[in-house]
This record gives C-alpha cells, sequence and structure tokens, in this order.
C-alpha cells in the first residue's frame, strides 16, 4: 500500500492537484483540520464514493493513520487505483507544526472527553460508595473499560461521545461553513 508523510503532503499540496480526504468524525474536523480537505468520514465512504474525484491522486489522513489505513483499503476494493495513506496523520501535522485550520466552537477532542467522562464516573462511584459500598462498581467497571479499550485499541466511550448533541453541533456547523464557500 502506498504512504507518504505529512511533509511530502505538504509538498504535494503547494504544488499539485491532489484530492485530500479527512477521513475523521465531524467533531474531530471541526478541532483542526488542513486547509483544503475534504471531511469524508470512514464509515460514509461507500455511500459518498461519487463524490471523490478517479482523475487526481487520492491522499487519505485520518488522527494518527489508522482510520486513513482502512479507507485506503475501502477506497481499493471500490476500484480507486491512485490512493495514497498519510502515516501519522493529522497528529504528525501538527507535530511537523505545519499550519491548520480549527472552527472557533468546536467540541473537546474525543480523547479529553472520554478523560473528562471517565473522571467524573469514577469520582462519582467514589463518593456515592459512602452511602452504598455497592456504588463503587461504577469506579471499576469505568477502570475495567479503560483498561479494555486499551488492550483492544477501541474507545467504545469515544463512540458513544461522538454521537452526543454537542458533537453533532459540529456536523451542522461544518456543513454550513462549506455550502456557504
Amino acid at each position: 500500500m502506498s504512504e507518504c508523510t505529512v511533509l511530502t503532503l505538504n509538498e504535494k499540496l503547494e504544488n499539485d492537484d491532489i484530492n485530500l480526504l479527512d477521513v475523521r468524525e465531524p467533531a474531530e474536523f471541526a478541532g483542526g483540520r488542513i486547509p483544503g480537505a475534504k471531511l469524508l468520514p470512514l464509515g460514509e465512504l461507500e455511500k459518498r464514493q461519487s463524490e471523490i474525484d478517479h482523475s487526481k491522486p487520492i491522499y487519505v489522513m485520518c488522527r494518527s493513520g489508522n482510520r486513513s489505513a482502512q479507507a485506503q483499503q475501502k477506497l481499493k476494493k471500490l476500484g480507486f487505483t491512485n490512493v495514497i495513506n498519510v502515516s501519522g496523520g493529522f497528529e504528525a501535522w501538527k507535530k511537523h507544526d505545519l499550519p491548520f485550520d480549527r472552527d472557533e466552537n468546536a467540541p473537546w477532542a474525543i480523547e479529553r472527553q472520554v478523560r473528562f467522562v471517565a473522571g467524573l464516573l469514577v469520582l462519582t462511584g467514589f463518593a456515592l460508595s459512602f452511602l452504598n459500598p455497592y456504588f463503587i462498581l461504577i469506579s471499576a467497571f469505568v477502570g475495567a473499560g479503560l483498561a479494555f479499550s486499551a488492550v483492544t485499541d477501541t474507545c467504545t466511550m469515544g463512540m458513544i461521545l461522538l454521537k452526543m448533541p454537542w458533537n453533532k453541533r459540529a456536523i451542522v456547523c461544518e456543513t454550513n461553513k462549506l455550502a456557504a464557500r
């Protein structure tokens, strides 16, 4: 599978006519994105493939490079031939201090929301355990969930939080912003 670094992508954006697809979720996209990137979440690739120009190279990116690698495989199965995964994703882009856009009212990053909710649940379970010792199971459940999340490299809480109204608001804001362009 073809890959490139964020530095190579930056050069391509300056000199070549390419498709840059960002396969993250709308809330993540609102929190920071490469200028000119098109939001096309991983779960929507199949039904929105007609929006992608076949005549240009397609560079796919996400937060770290994992979802974009999945997107690359999906696009190849859909018949796209010139698909390049941007290794390291948006995190590598920021690490190299390259320019990016951000919505003013973007929600917190999903990882930050997960830490906040997990922390509140642990504190709540601990505080309620003074009323009834069984409430400490809330804290134990959150701890087990976090450990499972780390082992499987998945985050159910993050997926649930992405569906919350404050993260859905980013979809409306971004859609309106794109329509205004």
